[in-house]
């Protein structure tokens, strides 16, 4: 209900299309580029059983480019959710030989790689209409290929000076 004039012209009713809905991304990249890109499915909640299971999947593909070895120590830096604190996670990230980095709430001299990748991300999905999750999943896989080694490298280059 509007107040209006009787002369007034009838409001604009306009169709809305539904998108594709909302879901997670969890993504693992070096000085190279990407390395892993896991999709949370439908209906699944983020748990310290999902949050254990992505760094053996990294380990693999760590491996894996480097020659079935990991020899150097794989620092590894995650926020302070009760997903990524548990036990369950922590045992699991020791286990696999990664050093856990802390993370102090609210640090504003600790840079997230989420200022790094999320901008240009957010920009190539917005305003576009998704038909699907596939597409979504398509439209951002293809930006983060199409990034260069130095967008990776720069970033982690001030991440290193400012630790």
């Amino acid at each position: 209900m509007e107040w209006r004039y009787s002369a007034s012209p009838r409001p604009k009713i306009f169709l809305v299309q539904k998108s594709a809905a909302k879901f997670l991304a969890s993504i693992f990249w070096n000085q190279d580029g990407i390395l892993l890109v896991d999709y949370l499915p439908k209906g699944q909640t983020i748990n310290a059983e999902y949050c254990s299971s992505l760094p053996v999947q990294l380990k693999d593909i760590l491996k894996e480019k480097r020659r079935k070895r990991v020899t150097k120590v794989v620092l590894f830096l995650h926020d302070n959710a009760p997903a990524h604190r548990a036990l369950a996670t922590q045992k699991k990230l020791a286990y696999l030989g990664f050093q856990c980095l802390d993370h102090p709430p609210y640090s504003p001299d600790l840079v997230s790689s989420d200022y790094r990748l999320s901008p240009g991300l957010k920009k190539q999905l917005k305003v576009r209409h998704f038909s699907s999750d596939a597409e979504v999943i398509a439209t951002a896989e293809t930006w983060l290929d199409e990034q260069p080694s130095e967008f990776f490298f720069e970033w982690l280059a001030k991440v290193r000076a400012m630790g």
